[in-house]
Protein backbone atom coordinates (compact mmCIF):
# COMPACT_ATOMS: atom_id res chain seq x y z
CA UNK A 1 0.00 0.00 0.00
CA UNK A 2 1.48 3.32 -1.05
CA UNK A 3 1.71 6.14 1.44
CA UNK A 4 -0.79 8.91 0.80
CA UNK A 5 1.50 11.92 1.12
CA UNK A 6 0.29 15.43 0.41
CA UNK A 7 2.78 17.20 -1.84
CA UNK A 8 4.28 20.44 -0.60
CA UNK A 9 3.23 22.56 -3.58
CA UNK A 10 4.23 25.99 -2.36
CA UNK A 11 7.00 24.86 -0.09
CA UNK A 12 10.08 27.01 0.38
CA UNK A 13 13.68 25.88 0.43
CA UNK A 14 16.87 27.84 0.91
CA UNK A 15 17.90 29.69 -2.22
CA UNK A 16 20.49 32.20 -3.33
CA UNK A 17 17.98 35.06 -3.07
CA UNK A 18 17.78 34.39 0.70
CA UNK A 19 21.49 35.12 1.28
CA UNK A 20 22.87 38.27 2.86
CA UNK A 21 26.69 38.66 2.89
CA UNK A 22 28.31 41.07 5.30
CA UNK A 23 31.92 41.79 4.37
CA UNK A 24 34.04 44.20 6.41
CA UNK A 25 30.92 45.03 8.43
CA UNK A 26 28.89 46.13 5.39
CA UNK A 27 26.12 44.19 3.58
CA UNK A 28 27.42 43.71 0.02
CA UNK A 29 24.66 43.36 -2.56
CA UNK A 30 27.06 42.72 -5.45
CA UNK A 31 28.00 39.20 -4.31
CA UNK A 32 27.21 36.88 -7.23
CA UNK A 33 28.68 33.70 -5.72
CA UNK A 34 30.17 32.50 -2.47
CA UNK A 35 31.83 29.20 -1.67
CA UNK A 36 33.20 28.10 1.67
CA UNK A 37 33.77 24.98 3.70
CA UNK A 38 36.21 22.77 5.52
CA UNK A 39 37.84 19.47 4.65
CA UNK A 40 39.15 17.22 7.41
CA UNK A 41 42.17 14.98 6.85
CA UNK A 42 40.75 11.67 8.08
CA UNK A 43 42.58 8.46 7.24
CA UNK A 44 42.20 4.80 8.08
CA UNK A 45 45.13 3.24 9.97
CA UNK A 46 46.17 -0.23 8.87
CA UNK A 47 48.11 -2.86 10.77
CA UNK A 48 47.79 -6.63 10.58
CA UNK A 49 44.97 -7.96 8.49
CA UNK A 50 43.12 -6.47 5.55
CA UNK A 51 40.94 -3.94 7.32
CA UNK A 52 41.66 -0.73 9.19
CA UNK A 53 42.31 -1.05 12.92
CA UNK A 54 41.87 2.62 13.76
CA UNK A 55 41.29 6.00 12.23
CA UNK A 56 43.59 9.04 12.33
CA UNK A 57 42.28 12.57 12.48
CA UNK A 58 44.57 15.25 11.09
CA UNK A 59 44.25 18.90 10.25
CA UNK A 60 41.12 20.63 9.04
CA UNK A 61 41.67 22.68 5.89
CA UNK A 62 39.22 25.57 5.46
CA UNK A 63 38.69 27.17 2.05
CA UNK A 64 36.62 30.07 0.76
CA UNK A 65 36.14 32.32 -2.23
CA UNK A 66 33.67 35.02 -3.11
CA UNK A 67 32.67 36.53 -6.46
CA UNK A 68 31.73 40.19 -6.33
CA UNK A 69 30.76 42.65 -9.06
CA UNK A 70 33.58 45.03 -9.98
CA UNK A 71 31.82 48.19 -8.73
CA UNK A 72 31.57 46.65 -5.24
CA UNK A 73 35.19 45.45 -5.39
CA UNK A 74 36.27 49.00 -6.26
CA UNK A 75 34.45 50.24 -3.13
CA UNK A 76 36.46 47.76 -1.07
CA UNK A 77 39.69 48.73 -2.87
CA UNK A 78 39.05 52.38 -1.90
CA UNK A 79 39.53 51.50 1.79
CA UNK A 80 42.46 49.12 1.22
CA UNK A 81 45.99 50.29 2.07
CA UNK A 82 47.50 51.55 -1.22
CA UNK A 83 44.52 49.97 -3.02
CA UNK A 84 45.76 46.42 -2.39
CA UNK A 85 43.05 44.03 -1.24
CA UNK A 86 45.56 41.58 0.23
CA UNK A 87 46.78 44.33 2.61
CA UNK A 88 43.40 44.60 4.35
CA UNK A 89 43.80 43.06 7.84
CA UNK A 90 41.84 39.96 8.81
CA UNK A 91 38.06 40.29 8.88
CA UNK A 92 35.01 38.03 9.17
CA UNK A 93 32.37 37.40 6.53
CA UNK A 94 28.87 36.74 7.82
CA UNK A 95 26.58 34.74 5.54
CA UNK A 96 22.95 34.75 6.60
CA UNK A 97 20.17 32.63 5.07
CA UNK A 98 16.55 33.41 5.95
CA UNK A 99 13.94 30.67 5.63
CA UNK A 100 10.19 30.96 5.00
CA UNK A 101 9.55 31.43 8.73
CA UNK A 102 12.10 34.29 8.81
CA UNK A 103 14.41 32.25 11.04
CA UNK A 104 18.00 33.11 10.09
CA UNK A 105 20.76 30.54 9.65
CA UNK A 106 24.09 32.29 10.14
CA UNK A 107 27.55 31.09 9.09
CA UNK A 108 30.71 33.01 9.97
CA UNK A 109 33.80 32.74 7.79
CA UNK A 110 36.51 33.69 10.27
CA UNK A 111 39.75 35.64 9.88
CA UNK A 112 39.50 36.21 6.13
CA UNK A 113 42.23 37.73 4.04
CA UNK A 114 42.05 38.39 0.30
CA UNK A 115 44.72 36.47 -1.67
CA UNK A 116 44.51 38.28 -4.99
CA UNK A 117 42.71 40.89 -7.06
CA UNK A 118 42.48 39.75 -10.67
CA UNK A 119 40.14 41.41 -13.15
CA UNK A 120 39.01 39.64 -16.30
CA UNK A 121 36.52 40.82 -18.90
CA UNK A 122 35.81 40.14 -22.53
CA UNK A 123 33.67 41.36 -25.39
CA UNK A 124 29.97 41.08 -24.74
CA UNK A 125 30.19 41.08 -20.95
CA UNK A 126 27.34 43.00 -19.38
CA UNK A 127 28.95 42.92 -15.94
CA UNK A 128 32.39 42.20 -14.53
CA UNK A 129 32.27 39.69 -11.69
CA UNK A 130 35.58 39.28 -9.86
CA UNK A 131 36.40 36.00 -8.12
CA UNK A 132 38.40 36.62 -4.95
CA UNK A 133 40.18 33.72 -3.27
CA UNK A 134 40.37 33.98 0.50
CA UNK A 135 42.65 32.61 3.21
CA UNK A 136 40.52 31.80 6.27
CA UNK A 137 41.05 30.23 9.68
CA UNK A 138 37.75 28.37 10.05
CA UNK A 139 34.01 28.43 9.43
CA UNK A 140 31.45 28.62 12.21
CA UNK A 141 28.35 26.77 11.04
CA UNK A 142 26.04 28.15 13.72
Amino acid sequence: MAANLIPLINGKTYEYADITCIILGVPIIGVTAIEYGEEANIENIYATGRYPVARGYGQVEPTAKVTILMNEVMNIVSIAPLGRLHDIPEFDIIVSFTDANLIPVVHKIKNCRFKKNMISSSSGDTSIPIELDLVISNVEFI
